[in-house]
């Protein structure tokens, strides 16, 4: 059974590593500059990314199927402390004098959106799909809340010290809270189709887009001066600790079977990519950033298939 559900998401990480992988090449090649992928960022980030979480919110959501809906922004809340805990207790082991707040950083954000969606689409189709889609939006609420402001104060604290409410207020935010605001006020029923059905075209364009800006991201990293203790105890406490963590938590509490799934794969996934866009953004200086995202994207390809095909093998989802 293990086995089988092994192949299933290792199948399914296969296909995410070759999008991420064209990404990587045409970086690599200077076939897609660096001015250009920042482009293709801002455009997945700003346009194509919120038109899937709008055309998406609009098709498969409503308060009434979702009563507990802020349950989702609540686990991101709690799923970032958690990473920031063990990343905190890992300092107090290797005792590492310089760069804590990038080591946090690592351990404490995720990957939480492109990668989880191509998974899910990957793995599951119909109703399953749409709902954990759905389940991976309103967890975004929060996530994106946290990370695009304490992320970046931990980032940039010295140089950035002052909040900027335009920080938490994302395009990917805004396009969650208008769209619930327009569910919440039944103007969602007066979206004509010619204006739905663009708009939902430009959103089906989001997984192969952001997966190439994944793969031209790590293309950036500059494997210099590795400081292969803080690689190793940040790779172990995020790859291995968190999702193992997750995966008791889960079987322990009985937690729906979806909603544990969301858990522990939101757990297992790799370090953030937009913690190097923000490095480069601030010109801070890139100690660990970029080398943790690599490093943890490539052993995640083993990881996350592992500890995802151990979840789906001991809960048979309905």
């Amino acid at each position: 059974m293990f086995l089988e559900h092994f192949k299933i998401t290792g199948l399914a990480m296969a296909q995410i590593f070759i999008l991420g992988a064209l990404g990587y090449v045409l970086v690599k090649k200077n076939i897609l500059s660096h001015p250009g992928l920042d482009a293709l960022s801002r455009l997945v980030i700003q346009i194509v990314f919120p038109a899937l979480i709008f055309t998406q919110l609009l098709q498969n959501f409503s308060f009434s199927l979702f009563p507990n809906w802020w349950i989702f922004p609540l686990t991101s809340f709690l799923i970032t402390t958690a990473g920031l805990t063990v990343g905190f207790c890992l300092l107090k082991l290797i005792k590492l004098k310089d760069n804590k707040l990038q080591f946090l950083s690592l351990v404490g954000f995720q990957n939480s959106g492109y990668l989880p969606l191509a998974m899910v689409a990957a793995i599951f189709s119909g109703q399953q799909m749409n709902n954990i889609f759905i389940y991976i939006f309103l967890f975004l609420l929060g996530f994106d809340l946290v990370a695009w402001s304490l992320g970046i104060y931990m980032l940039t604290f010295d140089q950035e010290s002052r909040f900027k409410l335009g920080h938490i207020f994302s395009p990917p935010v805004i396009a969650n809270l208008a769209t619930l605001a327009l569910i919440a006020l039944g103007l969602n029923k007066f979206i004509p189709a010619t204006i739905f059905k663009p708009i939902q075209m430009v959103g089906n364009c989001t997984l192969p887009l952001a997966l190439i800006v994944v793969g031209g991201n790590v293309a950036l990293v500059q494997l210099k001066n590795i400081n292969y203790k803080a690689m190793s105890f940040f790779l172990l406490g995020k790859l291995i600790i968190l999702p193992a963590l997750g995966l008791w938590i889960v079987l322990k509490l009985g937690l729906p079977q979806l909603f544990g799934f969301l858990i522990v794969m939101q757990l297992a996934m790799p370090s953030a990519t937009s913690l190097s866009v923000i490095i480069r953004r601030y010109n801070r200086q890139d100690a660990l950033i970029s080398q943790g995202v690599f490093f943890s994207h490539i052993l995640g390809l083993v990881t996350i298939p592992l500890f995802l095909g151990l979840y789906l093998s001991l809960v048979v989802l309905k």
